[in-house]
């Protein structure tokens, strides 16, 4: 891990990084322990493990840039700008959830901050993504996009339908493929034919490849390549190498049938992004260790509150049940730009 800017004059940067990596992780760890106590319904899919790429990456882009997310979008949420009392309130399918707790885990979407939503189905916000950087150009706003996406979505071919699209209009977006070493319960190699970064050069896409556990990396591409789309350079590709530290979902727990324990305890020990950049933070006099505990002891204490608050919220009002279900019929109301 190296330093991407001059560390004196970007200490506070590094401490928000820091800060928004321990927010993901924490929030994955109470998302956990309300699936494993019965108190949150259906599955979700955990993002520990792959702090580094939300927040390197979230951190070169505005409010008004475009983010779409993928089940496994917890972390892309929080990165972005998300609040832990509403994003615990979705989660529990409550009134105050981002999307009036409906959504649920897999479909949180929180448009004040440029998020324009996680997508259940694989590849399934591909589209939306491209379509948003069309939607900016054509408006000619600066805007970026940025669309997160798995390994195993490189099957899918409507990445390849908008990916098309996007180098034949030179569209403003950037394609994030956080591969994590399984699509599903099946290795990426066993699957994916070929190397991942080529399927976008043969769209004459620039295409990058980085250490998804080094958040400096990770951003310091980003901060280019974002900065690049903005000025008309798009579109962009990057594989993000990371590692999902549990299964496929919550209740996927018999992962030695297609990992190892071994494989695992390399990642957490060596390769945890948290305690990567918890050292490197150090070592470079940014903060202390007290003063990084604190940083984490403090998160926790609002993620406590939060959960609790959530708990206690309500539920969506029966006569909300087809609400949001339909498109409006005001015309006006669909016109473009408002």
């Amino acid at each position: 891990m190296s330093p991407a800017k001059n560390t004196k004059t970007n200490s506070e940067e590094y401490l928000r990084m820091y800060t928004q990596m321990v927010r993901i992780r924490t929030f994955e760890d109470n998302a956990n322990q309300l699936y494993l106590t019965a108190k949150m319904p259906g599955l979700t899919h955990m993002y520990s493990g792959e702090e580094a790429v939300a927040v390197g990456i979230c951190e070169a882009l505005t409010d008004d840039d475009k983010i779409t997310s993928t089940h496994r979008g917890h972390g892309h949420c929080v990165a972005k700008g998300a609040n832990f009392k509403q994003m615990f309130c979705e989660l529990l399918g409550k009134e105050e959830g981002y999307c009036r707790g409906k959504g649920g885990s897999m479909h949180i979407a929180d448009q004040s901050h440029g998020n324009l939503g996680a997508n259940a189905i694989v590849g399934g916000s591909m589209g939306i993504a491209t379509g948003a950087a069309f939607t900016a150009k054509l408006l000619g706003k600066d805007d970026v996009t940025v669309c997160f996406f798995g390994d195993g979505a490189t099957a899918q071919g409507l990445m390849y339908e908008v990916m098309n699209m996007a180098a034949l209009w030179n569209l403003p977006v950037i394609y994030a493929c956080e591969n994590n070493g399984y699509s599903e319960y099946t290795r990426t190699e066993e699957i994916a034919a070929g190397s991942i970064t080529a399927r976008a050069e043969a769209f004459g896409i620039e295409a990058h490849q980085v250490d998804g556990q080094d958040v400096l990396a990770v951003n310091t591409l980003a901060q280019k390549l974002v900065a690049r789309a903005r000025n008309g350079e798009g579109p962009f590709f990057i594989e993000l190498m990371t590692y999902r530290y549990h299964g496929h979902h919550v209740g996927d727990i018999n992962r030695e049938y297609y990992r190892t324990k071994d494989e695992e305890k390399h990642w957490k020990e060596e390769r945890d992004p948290i305690t990567l950049f918890s050292a490197w933070l150090t070592k470079e006099g940014i903060a202390t260790s007290e003063e990084l505990d604190a940083i984490s002891a403090g998160v926790k204490d609002d993620a406590k509150t939060a959960v609790e608050y959530a708990l206690a919220a309500k539920y969506p009002d029966i006569s909300e049940v087809d609400m949001h279900v339909y498109a409006p019929t005001d015309p006006a109301s669909l016109t473009v730009g408002g």
